[in-house]
């Protein structure tokens, strides 16, 4: 492999990155664990067609990081994790997703796991045959964590919209949402009953007919959702859309959406400020389902789906805020301010 995979770990401070391997449902993936010592560490399990191992590494790497981050500027007593399989057309899919919760078990609780790309409730009923450390769905599970990543993303847009404008006015927003999947479809719904003005971009046809027909969205080409003239461009696909080639292209005021690691490298938020264009950092706003599960597994409790919108809302307010005193791109205060959440619990943990 061409990742020094040591080098890695220690450049951003991981704890502990499996790579595993099952001969009977041939599943291969990485768990990668950056951070357990404040508590836990959570990360959902994508399974996704990766064109080779250093790219499935370097995913897990990146989400692992990013999850760290969520949880300091979410104040939660956790850090992150991820796990990714990677998907292949002779995969048991239901042995993959045992094996993958026989590890999860085996790691005694220093790691949760839950929902990503690719993995559906049944995958995790799958897990949670295999292990007590997963985010169950149904009823005995903390709820719908979809409808809490959109909330984040909706407070997130409307948040960058005050700070511009003083208000969201939504009459007058026109926003453009990359992706119709799980996240982009509630995003598109919620910003229609608002009364935004919504396009939609979406690489599967079926997926963007449907809707089209059922939420009465507009479509846009997807190769020419990133040159639409709008007041926010929400990406709510994958990771890494946002590099020199693409950042150039923008026509929008603000970047705030329900996708990962958005940037293809933090330096890209660099530009976005040199452009003049508002950055809600993914950090911040994606993290919803984050809170929600992390809340019911160390609370035992179902945290209202309203007042995670409230809190994400007021993060990110704080961060902007700070970002344009002093200013720096919110990507960086946001870090900034992930890794001083992070001093403090340490600190706080030494000290017991």
């Amino acid at each position: 492999m061409s990742i020094h995979i040591l080098d890695a770990m220690a450049r951003e401070g991981f704890e502990q990155v499996v790579a595993f391997h099952d001969s009977r449902s041939r599943v291969r993936g990485f768990l990668g664990i950056h951070e357990s010592g404040v508590g836990p560490a959570f990360g959902g399990i994508r399974r996704w067609s990766y064109r080779d191992e250093d790219q499935a590494l370097l995913d897990c790497l990146r989400l692992a990081r990013a999850m760290t981050r969520k949880c300091a500027l979410a104040g939660l007593p956790a850090g992150g994790g991820k796990i990714v399989i990677l998907d292949r057309p002779d995969l048991d899919r239901e042995g993959a997703y045992a094996h993958v919760g026989e590890l999860v078990e085996c790691l005694a609780g220093r790691f949760c796991t839950g929902p990503d790309v690719g993995t559906t409730d049944g995958d995790l009923s799958v897990v949670a045959g295999k292990t007590r450390f997963v985010t169950r769905p149904g009823p005995e599970g903390p709820g719908e964590l979809a409808e809490a990543t959109c909330e984040g993303v909706i407070a997130g847009i409307a948040a960058s919209l005050r700070h511009l404008d003083g208000e969201e006015d939504w009459a007058r927003r026109r926003i453009v949402v990359q992706g119709l999947g799980g996240i982009g479809r509630r995003v598109v719904a919620r910003l229609l009953a608002l009364g935004a003005s919504v396009v939609a971009a979406e690489i599967d046809p079926e997926r963007a007919e449907l809707a089209s027909r059922e939420l009465g969205v507009d479509l846009v080409d997807p190769a020419m959702d990133l040159d639409q003239g709008c007041d926010v461009f929400a990406p709510c696909a994958l990771g890494g859309i946002l590099h020199d080639l693409s950042v150039a292209r923008l026509k929008c005021r603000i970047v705030a959406g329900g996708a990962n690691n958005v940037l293809a490298k933090t330096l890209h938020g660099d530009r976005l400020h040199e452009r003049g264009i508002l950055y809600a950092p993914d950090e911040i706003i994606t993290a919803g389902a984050l809170i929600r599960g992390a809340i019911f597994h160390l609370e035992g409790r179902r945290e209202p789906v309203a007042a995670i919108g409230a809190g994400i809302g007021s993060t990110l307010g704080r961060v902007l805020v700070r970002a344009r005193e002093e200013g720096r791109s919110p990507v960086r205060v946001a870090h900034d301010e992930a890794e001083k959440s992070l001093a403090r619990r340490r600190a706080t943990r030494t000290r017991r």
